[in-house]
């Protein structure tokens, strides 16, 4: 094992650098084949490219590869792995400057790129051209401005970034792979920033359109989800939006709970007089049946109640199950629930007087 040679690379380095931590470790390995980590008990998990899995530390080891163009898309690369790629030529094909640096096992930097001047001046560079080879590079750059708020895209690269979606390159990407981006973004220290940069460069449309105006959006914390269901779209964008890029069930329903309901939701503590809309709300979002849904929406919408009052939705929900018409009622049908509708909503409006 101690005969490979090994370097640590992109942002496991970049983020060391940076004095942040890092989820992830990756190596590469120069001038040696796949047969040599099989033997070594590696475990190879690449389907495009040589990918294999420490046997005892489980971090990813790569061999060093080159990639070249062949077709559309961010998969569209004819790969070579073989013992004769180098170092300098494996980080020749990283997307940014600042994650072109390696490290050895002795400590030792590899900077061939000058990653650590753009690390010192807080830009974001492109390696070379072939940085227009691959369309979700633009996304990425964006990503990494939303992480790393302080640093400035370098204006060559916006340029290229910028030629690039003027060329129509992203829409060769998949519908999930931008959404993933999207998610990813959502999710980070400063989701604006990302919104920012794709709208310098043209990058939103066509993908994105609803959400070109959004740079200057104010995003509160919370996660992926949370921050998708509060942003400023009406239903017809949010359809829109989630039929083109195929957004997960979970998302889309947590934004439309707040734009159906998010009004008398949030007016919490409710009135009397809101008894017949919030009863409509409550039995839209099932509480009768599950109180997940809508615990969902009052952890987006008034996290306070959950924390602080979460018994009151416990106890509206126990009271309204336990209403029930009279066993001689006489009615079936549209009338048992209309009547069995306006006894629960004479019991919520005496609840809520008190």
């Amino acid at each position: 094992m101690q005969d490979l040679d090994c370097y640590l690379v992109g942002g496991a380095v970049r983020d060391e650098l940076l004095g942040r931590p890092s989820p992830d470790r990756d190596w590469v390995v120069v001038g040696a084949t796949e047969a040599e980590l099989l033997a070594l008990d590696f475990m190879r998990v690449g389907k495009d490219f040589p990918v294999f899995l420490h046997p005892q530390t489980k971090e990813e080891y790569a061999l060093a590869r080159t990639e070249r163009k062949r077709g559309q898309g961010h998969r569209g690369f004819a790969i070579d792995a073989s013992p004769e790629v180098t170092l300098e030529q494996d980080l020749g094909r990283r997307d940014l400057t600042i994650n072109a640096i390696a490290k050895d096992r002795t400590g030792q930097l590899i900077d061939p790129y000058n990653g650590l001047r753009d690390l010192s001046d807080r830009i974001f560079r492109h390696v070379s051209e072939a940085f227009t080879e691959d369309p979700l590079r633009v996304f990425r750059v964006a990503r990494f401005a939303a992480q790393l708020p302080d640093f400035k895209v370098a204006e060559e690269t916006q340029t290229l970034m910028r030629s690039m979606a003027v060329a129509g390159e992203l829409q060769t990407l998949s519908a999930e792979r931008v959404w993933q981006e999207v998610a990813k973004a959502l999710g980070a220290p400063h989701p604006h920033r990302w919104f920012e940069v794709l709208g310098d460069c043209g990058g939103l449309a066509p993908w994105l359109e609803e959400l070109q105006h959004l740079a200057a959006h104010r995003f509160y914390s919370g996660s992926s989800e949370q921050r998708f269901a509060q942003l400023p779209l009406s239903m017809a964008e949010l359809e829109g939006l989630a039929k083109r890029l195929r957004i997960p069930k979970h998302y889309v329903q947590l934004a439309a709970d707040r734009l159906l309901y998010g009004a008398v939701l949030s007016a919490y503590p409710w009135r009397a007089s809101q008894a017949a809309e919030l009863y409509h709300a409550l039995t839209e979002l099932q509480l009768l049946h599950d109180s997940a849904r809508i615990n969902r929406v009052m952890a987006l919408l008034r996290p306070d109640v959950v924390a602080k009052d979460g018994a009151v939705l416990k106890d509206i929900r126990q009271g309204l199950r336990a209403v029930q018409l009279p066993a001689d009622h006489g009615m079936s049908g549209s009338a048992y629930g209309e009547a069995l509708k306006q006894l629960r909503i004479t019991w919520l409006h005496r609840y809520l007087a008190r």
